[in-house]
């Protein structure tokens, strides 16, 4: 579960996030919309430890699996790629491997050098690397950004089956509508940095 009250981000005097309540529970899928500069990505680095907030309180499990916007990958075989990802035996990592290759169609790319695939297949790629993993939460910002249609459809489909798999919560940002719906679970959209008032605080405000 992840609980956040009274969360603020400050960047050179501007808040850029200001989120007073937010409860995700396990096993949930929150998907957050907004425009560029709305504090989406933000929010998921913060979750992600890799900026500290201002000021606020957040309840999290520990164990996070978070992928920026842009994720380079390293000069090397796909395959190599995704094995230097995994642990555990020779048996169990080419078991792993072989799983999250079916699940988004990287067999066919496993011996090109990772730095010549497309868009599409990088963002692949990166999925792949994560899914190989167990996360109690898992973090994607804008995961099918770079991605054509099929590569989309691929990307959606393995994280709702790994996440149906592990139980993890998932949080995704996004600005394809289409991509919003097929990941399904809760829409919260940001606006410059805070969420839309819920009922009962409107009701204490008025």
């Amino acid at each position: 579960m992840i609980k956040i009250t009274n969360l603020k981000k400050v960047y050179q005097g501007r808040t850029v996030l200001d989120i007073g309540r937010l409860t995700v529970e396990n096993g949930e899928t929150v998907i957050l919309l907004g425009h560029n500069g709305s504090g989406k990505s933000t929010l998921l680095k913060i979750l992600a430890d890799i900026i500290e907030a201002t000021w606020g309180n957040i309840i999290k499990d520990e164990n996070v699996l978070y992928l920026p916007q842009q994720s380079l990958p390293f000069n090397k075989t796909v395959k190599k790629n995704i094995l230097y990802s995994l642990s555990g035996t020779k048996k169990e990592k080419e078991e792993a491997y072989e799983k999250v290759c079916a699940l988004l169609k990287l067999k066919e790319l496993e011996n090109k050098n990772a730095r010549t695939l497309s868009g599409g297949e990088c963002q692949r790629l990166a999925i792949a690397r994560l899914l190989c993993k167990k996360c109690d939460l898992l973090l994607l910002d804008e995961p099918t950004s770079a991605a054509d249609t099929e590569s989309r459809r691929l990307i959606v489909e393995a994280v709702k089956a790994y996440q149906k798999e592990t139980g993890c919560i998932l949080i995704v940002t996004t600005h394809i509508k289409e991509d919003a719906e097929l990941f399904g679970g809760r829409k919260i959209v940001l606006t410059n940095g805070k969420l839309p008032l819920l009922r009962e605080e409107e009701e204490n405000n008025a």
